[in-house]
């Protein structure tokens, strides 16, 4: 289903988004959010298991202070897995890596009353941000530091936010990213009350359009255990998969 090397790409890119602090070179890529949340602070790719253990060392280092994970995926060196198991690292879950077609797509059933919305103004963004903040996980004190860091992104020109309402109230989120030729769809979430409505696969359908509009003929994402039964009868294909570990504390 498409290249699967410009969908990890276009997944780094977006995680690389949220850095204050970060880099992506030919052999570590990192990002450091800051903000207390394993998540939205990590490693994306080792490119050279020879470098490992400088890699581990670096990354403990520049990570000092916040929850953070390691991804290892199809553009791992072989083996990462293995030396991040030697250094005591723990499995905590695995993430498919799924994609579709847009023009493939089978859209599914959502409530009459639900209106998506393009996020374009920064009153939109404090309201967007606080949509999907329950669903990650993000504390309530942390969410002003949210909005800061997704209005501070880099790539907004290439960055489409969408907000689902249901009478008036948001109700879900999701996100498309322009990169490498994919559409990445992030940040697909449904407020906990109206779940199973098909609200999600509205706003990962209307995020898929977004990308068609743009000339993307391939949409991406990484899926949660309680999405991936919805992406695939979407339409959506298992293409590759990241394990994601937990180095212990120093």
């Amino acid at each position: 289903m498409g290249d699967i090397e410009s969908q990890l790409a276009n997944c780094r890119d977006y995680w690389l988004g949220w850095g204050q602090e970060g880099s992506q070179d030919e052999g570590l890529a990192y990002y450091r959010s800051g903000l207390p949340h394993p998540q939205l602070n990590g490693v994306l790719r080792l490119r050279r298991r020879e470098q490992a253990g400088l890699a581990v060392e670096h990354a403990t280092d520049r990570l000092d202070g916040v929850p953070w994970m390691w991804w290892v995926g199809p553009d791992s060196a072989p083996g990462v897995a293995d030396v991040l198991a030697d250094r005591g690292a723990v499995k905590v879950g695995e993430m498919p890596v799924m994609a579709v077609r847009p023009d493939r797509l089978t859209e599914l059933d959502r409530p009459a009353g639900l209106k998506i919305e393009t996020v374009d103004t920064a009153a939109a963004l404090t309201e967007w941000v606080h949509a999907y903040s329950p669903s990650f996980g993000v504390a309530p004190h942390l969410r002003d530091d949210a909005v800061r860091l997704e209005a501070g992104r880099t790539d907004t020109a290439r960055v489409v936010r969408l907000t689902g309402r249901l009478d008036g109230e948001a109700v879900g989120t999701a996100l498309m990213l322009e990169a490498h030729g994919v559409a990445g769809i992030y940040v697909v979430t449904t407020a906990e009350a109206h779940r199973r409505q098909g609200i999600g696969a509205a706003l990962t359908a209307a995020a898929l359009r977004a990308g068609q509009e743009r000339g993307l003929r391939v949409g991406t994402l990484q899926a949660s255990a309680m999405g991936e039964p919805v992406y695939r009868r979407m339409g959506f294909e298992t293409v590759a998969e990241y394990q994601l570990f937990q180095l212990p504390t120093p």
